[in-house]
């Protein structure tokens, strides 16, 4: 009974963790991903790029292969074979340079060309260095 009690309330902290880390003034990441071969190399990328704002941001990783996946693609109104996308502070779409640029998909030159986005790494920390700045 008691492992029973620990298990929920530790299953209830890991659930919970991402959102009250949101709770200040810092940058909510959100990740759709599907946890595929191809993309891990990508996957890996971001993690490290994301370590280097830790105070500042945020993130949380939902595999679209799992229920909470599932439920968060329903909740942002997606279907079909997704493989990437980055939702900063609520949005995929961020200006960069002057221009907007879309966290969907594959980063150009990675991954299978048909599933390839118009945005990079650079892209993205660019973007958070400007968030970071703005806190």
């Amino acid at each position: 009974m008691r492992t029973a009690i620990v298990s929920h309330l530790a299953a209830a902290a890991l659930v919970l963790s991402p959102v009250a880390a949101y709770g200040g003034d810092g940058i909510q990441i959100d990740v759709l991903y599907m946890n595929h071969g191809p993309l891990a190399p990508t996957l890996e990328e971001l993690r490290s790029v994301t370590s280097h704002y830790v105070k500042r941001v945020a993130v949380a990783w939902h595999d679209s292969e799992t229920d909470e996946g599932r439920r968060f693609m329903a909740e942002k109104k997606l279907t079909g074979h997704i493989p990437l996308v980055i939702w900063v502070n609520g949005s995929p779409r961020q200006q960069v340079a002057g221009r907007e640029v879309n966290f969907t998909g594959f980063p150009t030159g990675s991954g299978p060309a048909p599933f390839q986005g118009k945005w990079s790494m650079a892209d993205l920390r660019q973007v958070l260095d400007r968030l970071a700045a703005e806190k």
